[in-house]
Order: structure tokens, then sequence, then C-alpha cells
């Protein structure tokens, strides 16, 4: 009987789980409202993109129909399986365990798994109808998911309330959606907060793994090698400073008075398995644009395709590899 019994109360938690049913109704919601409006045509393209039959920014040649790029459009599906499925995990959790915060019902875990799922509707309208509206949407789902990584490290490093962090969280976004919507993005400043939200993720993750004189003195300078390896030389960057003045911000977390390591993670394997899945889609990425030798327009094997699979790969090891953290205090 007890399989039996486990089997009913894992079928419960999935009906009473009310995010999963939000999830999967706003996927469908997602593909019904897409194709209603692509049947009617997406009208004008983004100022940006060019015209049916053309090479994209994205390397693949823009397609009529309801997918402008195919490959780059279909490669984000990867992203709503992994979503879906991180819902379908918590849903198994039940509830909230005390020490886990990727766990059941908790409230950065919902976020997380739902900006996770929202990367592939958000990237699908850029890439499906080239139009102003998909871009938006796009740099939207993206900012939503990487600001998570840094404002959880700040949380662990400052010790502040879950009820703080969604605070900040939804200011941000929508800050960030009012911002690039109306004002043209950068909040007035010319900041990309995307480039900033990744320096800082990285240079919060060094802190957090060492709250010592070394992991401040590391942290900052961290973000400007792998900057410099990944082909931004970080001298051109200080030669322009007026326009690249935020790097100054990857040294803010060494500032931080007083750390605090109130949790123990396993950092491998999936730690490993996510940084090498991101790091390795950005190297992909810059391989992915009309000017590069192997672009080919016409092949349904696109590099933004593979960016975006293993952006989504990394999603999920990153949600897995938070799900192995207790807390200490």
């Amino acid at each position: 009987m007890r399989p039996l019994n486990l089997l009913m109360n894992q079928k419960n938690n999935l009906n009473n789980f009310f995010p999963l049913k939000v999830a999967i109704y706003s996927v469908l919601g997602f593909f019904t409202i897409y194709i209603l409006f692509g049947l009617d045509g997406w009208g004008d393209r983004a100022s940006n993109e060019n015209a049916v039959g053309q090479v994209s920014r994205w390397c693949e040649r823009v397609s009529d129909g309801l997918l402008r790029e195919p490959s780059n459009t279909l490669g984000n599906l990867g992203f709503i399986f992994v979503g879906l499925y991180m819902f379908y995990k918590l849903s198994q959790d039940a509830t909230s365990e005390k020490g886990i915060t990727m766990f059941g019902s908790s409230s950065i875990a919902v976020i997380y798994a739902g900006a996770s799922t929202f990367l592939g509707p958000g990237s699908m309208a850029m890439h499906g109808t080239n139009t102003e509206f998909g871009a938006w949407l796009d740099n939207l789902s993206m900012i939503m998911y990487i600001i998570i990584l840094w404002i959880y490290n700040l949380k662990k490093l400052i010790g502040f309330s879950t009820r703080i962090y969604l605070t900040i969280y939804f200011l941000l976004v929508t800050l960030y959606a009012l911002d690039s919507w109306f004002l043209g993005g950068g909040f007035g400043v010319g900041i990309s907060l995307f480039e900033l939200s990744i320096g800082l993720w990285i240079a919060t993750e060094i802190v957090v793994k060492f709250p010592n004189v070394y992991g401040r003195i590391s942290s900052g300078i961290s973000v400007l090698i792998i900057q410099q390896l990944f082909g931004s030389p970080v001298l051109d960057s200080f030669q322009d400073f007026q326009n690249n003045w935020e790097m100054l911000l990857y040294f803010s977390p060494a500032l931080i008075p007083n750390l605090k390591k109130p949790s123990e993670i396993k950092y491998s394997p999936w730690f490993f398995l996510g940084f090498l899945s991101f790091f390795g889609a950005l190297l992909i990425w810059e391989t992915g644009v009309p000017d590069h030798p192997w672009c080919n327009p016409d092949s349904w094997l696109q590099a933004h395709m593979i960016w975006h699979l293993l952006c989504s790969a990394a999603t999920f090891s990153f949600f897995k590899l938070y799900r192995t953290e207790k807390y200490l205090i």
C-alpha cells in the first residue's frame, strides 16, 4: 500500500501546487496568442531587423510565416521544458523545507522557476516575430532571470529578509521594463543592466564562496579577467571610461561590511556544469553572427539556437545547485 499512497500523495501535490498550474496555463496562453497574432501577420519589423529573405542579426535567414528565425526560435523550447520541470519538481516537495531556499513553495524558488520558463517565450517573441515588442520582451525575460542570481547572493552576504529580496527584485524588473520601453534603456546613464548583472553575479559568487579578504580582493578583479578572456579588452574599457564607468560596480560586493556565511552549498558537479554551460554558450554566441566564417544562414543547426539550449542547461544546473544548499543559522 505504501507505493500506492506515495503515488496518490504525488498526484495531490501536482493538483494542489498552484504555481505549476499558472506556469502551464501561461505557456499555453502564450502559444495561443502567438499563433493568433502570427496568422494575422507580424506587422512592421524592428528597426534593427532585416527583411524576409535576408540574413538576420543572428545568422539565420529570415523566413515568412509564423517563425521569422525558425531554428533560433525553436531552440527556446529548452527553457520552457526545464522551467516546467522545475515547477514539477517543486510541486513534489509539497511544502517548504527549512534550510533549503529552492524548495517547495518558497517564493524565491517559484520566481526562479518562473523566470527560467519565461526566458523561452521572451526569446521566442523576439526571434519569431522580429518586432520591437518581441525584442523588448526578450530583454525583459533575460533581466528577470539574471538579477535573481546576484540579488540572492547579496541576500546571503548581507542577511536581509526574503521580503526585502522580493522588493528589490520586482522594483528592478519594473524600472527596467518601463525604462527600456519608454526611454530606450540605459536608465539615462547608458548602463547595461544585463552586462552589469553578469559581473555582479560573478563577483558576489566569489565573495559568497570566500567571505574573507582574499574573496574581497579577487571578486572584482575576476570579473575583469573574464571580460578580457571573452574578447572585451579591459584596457579599452578603461580608456573609454565615460561609457564603461559601471565597471566600478563590479568591486562593490567587496565593500560589504561584516560578511555573513549563513549557508553551505555543494559546488560540484552542478556548479561547474552550470558555469561551463553558460560561458560555453557565450563563446558559441559570438559565432552566431553574419560576419563570422561559421555562419550558414540556411542551416537548421544555428549557433544561436545552441546558445539557447546551453543557457537552458545552465538554468537547470543552477536550480539543482541551489537545492543542495543548507542554511547554517
